[in-house]
């Protein structure tokens, strides 16, 4: 299938912002970044927020919310409201990570949500994350490609191919990253070398790993991404585009289009960035606070408004069609999903699944229903989280990708713009 140029130039942006965000603290920073670029005001929540219409953001930690507020907004007007999430699963690192074994010097990290695991092997990894000082600031940091975990060669493990892969998360896992002693190297140095800072001021650390090799197009057509990242950061991008976009087009009787990419996600979002956590109601309370609603009048404006929880999902995999629901085989490049579990673990019923639709609709834009397989339980998303909190109407959607949870996952590079572009009609009130 041929993408257009404008699909092509739009994947190739994910592509870039995938680049700009090895964490989940950097894809918010750069989110934030592109925001203020757009003409959006950047606030931070120990502020006093302005009242009335206008285009603001602000981060919480690895999360961010963007909003637009329409010139005719009162206390009346509902939120359209699109989600997503910033990290990815990976390896995070622990205390004293300086570790080493047998002449080499190793990093001792912890598995972080659920990677497939096999997939980091015998790639070059960097690290990423956020440096907490001891005058209380905050610092990015980011490495080049510095580490491996390296695979046992088939020589030594000769029933790895007939009997699987069987790694165990502390003793195969730790990457290799120089040779000498653990006594002779610092990796909290070179985290902090790397932000300009002094070891010696560094009190904390939220750091990652992650894959450092480029986006690419691939396949006889170019019709293919191969990134890291591509769950969740396809979504939180093209929710992102779409907000900027609802900035300069917003009807001024439109809802308040309001766009949030949370932290946390892949280990259940029990964090104070998280969807379980406040973030997102704090900030939908002060901005119908600043259009003149109340406690009362917030609760009225949840029960008229909608959220779409968007985070990629399954393509049918040509080799493996038996694990896929029977008569639901959504494609790669045929447009976003339409996510439904009868158990609830994706938060679409009848009434969002019709939003949906009309928002699809509304941008010309096809979609695909998808729903697991009886026998392959399905995971979850923000969706059935922010639902539960905050008791707005919520539809779980995303994008068909394959290689879910790899260190390199794929999309077809006609999707990311579909999605876009369904997310902006969402957030315009379509």
């Amino acid at each position: 299938m041929h993408a257009n140029t404008e699909a092509r130039d739009f994947a190739a942006d994910l592509g870039a912002f995938v680049s700009a965000s090895p964490s989940s603290y950097h894809a918010a920073q750069e989110a934030a970044r592109r925001c203020v670029a757009a003409g959006f005001t950047l606030l931070a929540e120990t502020d006093e927020w302005p009242t009335g219409p206008g285009a603001f953001c602000t981060v919480r930690d690895g999360s961010l919310s963007a909003w637009v507020v329409p010139q005719g907004a009162s206390a009346a007007t509902e939120f359209a409201i699109f989600g997503a999430h910033s990290d990815s699963p990976s390896f995070k690192l622990k205390p004293k990570p300086t570790i080493g074994s047998e002449g080499f010097v190793q990093v001792g990290v912890e598995v972080y949500g659920g990677p497939l695991l096999n997939s980091w092997l015998d790639r070059e990894l960097g690290l990423a994350g956020r440096l907490a000082l001891r005058d209380g600031s905050v610092k990015l940091t980011r490495t080049d490609a510095v580490m491996r975990i390296v695979q046992l060669a088939v020589h030594l493990d000769r029933a790895v191919n007939s009997e699987g892969l069987k790694l165990d998360p502390q003793k195969h896992l730790q990457p290799v990253i120089g040779l000498g002693s653990p006594s002779e190297f610092d990796v909290v140095g070179l985290l902090a070398d790397a932000a300009g800072v002094s070891a010696d001021d560094v009190a904390g650390y939220d750091v990652l790993a992650y894959d450092t090799q480029a986006p690419a197009f691939f396949g006889a057509a170019k019709e293919f991404l191969a990134s890291g990242r591509l769950d969740n950061l396809a979504c939180t991008h093209a929710g992102l585009a779409a907000i900027i976009a609802a900035k300069e087009n917003q009807r001024a009787d439109g809802p308040i289009a309001v766009y949030v990419t949370n932290d946390h996600e892949e280990i259940g979002s029990a964090s104070r960035s998280g969807a379980a956590g406040s973030f997102l109601e704090d900030v939908l309370a002060r901005i119908h606070e600043g259009v003149g609603g109340t406690a009362a009048s917030l609760r009225r404006v949840f029960a008229a408004s909608t959220v779409v929880s968007a985070d990629v999902g399954h393509s049918v995999h040509p080799n493996y069609a038996e694990r896929h629901d029977p008569a639901n085989h959504p494609l790669l490049g045929r447009g976003p999903l339409l996510k439904i579990n009868a158990n609830h673990r994706y938060s679409t019923d009848a009434v969002g699944a019709a939003r949906w639709a009309a928002a699809c609709a509304a941008a010309d834009v096809p979609y695909q229903e998808f729903v697991s397989n009886n026998q392959v339980p399905c995971g979850s998303t923000i969706g059935p989280i922010t639902e539960t909190r905050l008791g707005i109407t919520t539809v779980d959607v995303g994008m068909p990708i394959l290689s879910m949870h790899s260190a390199r996952e794929m999309c077809a590079i006609a999707d990311p713009l579909l999605l876009k572009r369904a997310a902006q009609a969402f957030l315009l009130g379509s």
